[in-house]
């Protein structure tokens, strides 16, 4: 399996991955339940997933890989990596409602800028440039 392979299907893990959390957000917030360590950990990995899949294209650059516009997608991938805890942190790690409907709010938003991406041809083929 190529890095390409490799990279699109982590890419394709995180859109799945940002729609099942906000599902899950909204379920809690249409609860009106508080936000559990278990979510908590679904965001650091949410985070974690969007870095592995930077990484991988960090590595197709430094081989001598591209997209279309290498730029905006690092520009983009560095918004997915670092949004989730920024929410958090901005939250101040409210639990309530509210912080669950940013959550949500926020996963729905990350699956369709990763979706936007996939479609304008940010994310792959990656092709010797």
């Amino acid at each position: 399996m190529q890095l390409n392979d490799i990279h699109a299907i982590l890419f394709n893990m995180h859109i799945f991955y940002s729609i099942i959390l906000g599902i899950w957000a909204a379920m809690m917030a249409a609860r009106s339940q508080s936000i559990s360590g278990n979510f908590w950990g679904a965001v650091a990995t949410s985070a974690i997933l969007a870095g592995i899949t930077t990484l991988v294209g960090v590595v197709m650059a430094l081989q001598g890989l591209r997209v279309e516009r290498v730029g905006v997608y690092f520009i983009y991938m560095s918004w997915l990596v670092i949004i989730m805890p920024g929410l958090y942190t901005m939250l101040r790690g409210r639990d309530d409602r509210a912080a669950a409907v940013a959550f949500a709010i926020l996963s729905f938003f990350n699956a369709a800028t990763s979706t936007s991406m996939f479609q304008r041809g940010l994310v792959g083929p990656w092709l010797p440039g």
